[in-house]
């Protein structure tokens, strides 16, 4: 248990934070370097998908032995300056398989929009067909107090 703490406290160190502040430090120079920029983005691009895998296939992978340290073995081969795997694997692997499956992810992409926006008109008309009808209960509550008030034996009391 200790020491998956320890595996995933050092992958979102050596995984996530120092790979941002280099990042960040390529972003400032005064005249940023364009390979280390795209370096960092394949990098980026790569972590985000695999991050996404991970969520995805999480409980067909997190239970191999090792899976934590090889995740950070992973990431520190990614960017590590001896490696700089990201640009083999996005190179060898990403950037063909998205070229080859571009259309269709657009095409994807553009429906998962068009159903998201769909949804959301929809849950809004809901929202609101609610919003109003409480308005109203409030209103004829608030109202029938009123009268209630105003009336001869509200007055008595």
């Amino acid at each position: 248990m200790a020491v998956s703490f320890i595996t995933r406290l050092l992958t979102l160190a050596l995984g996530y934070a120092y790979p941002a502040y280099d990042c960040y430090k390529t972003l400032e120079l005064n005249t940023p370097q364009m390979e280390q920029l795209r370096f960092w983005c394949q990098y980026w691009i790569l972590l985000a998908f695999l991050t996404a895998f991970e969520r995805f296939a999480d409980c067909a992978v997190s239970w191999l032995p090792m899976y934590g340290e090889a995740k950070l073995a992973l990431v520190v081969y990614l960017w590590h300056p001896n490696t700089m795997g990201a640009g083999r694997v996005y190179g060898d692997y990403l950037r063909p398989f998205l070229a080859a499956h571009e259309a269709d992810i657009d095409r994807g992409l553009l429906e998962l929009r068009a159903r998201a926006a769909d949804a959301t008109a929809s849950h809004l008309q809901a929202a609101v067909s609610l919003g109003r009808a409480f308005l109203f209960e409030v209103v004829r509550r608030v109202s029938s107090r009123l009268q209630a008030t105003r009336s001869p034996a509200g007055q008595g009391q």
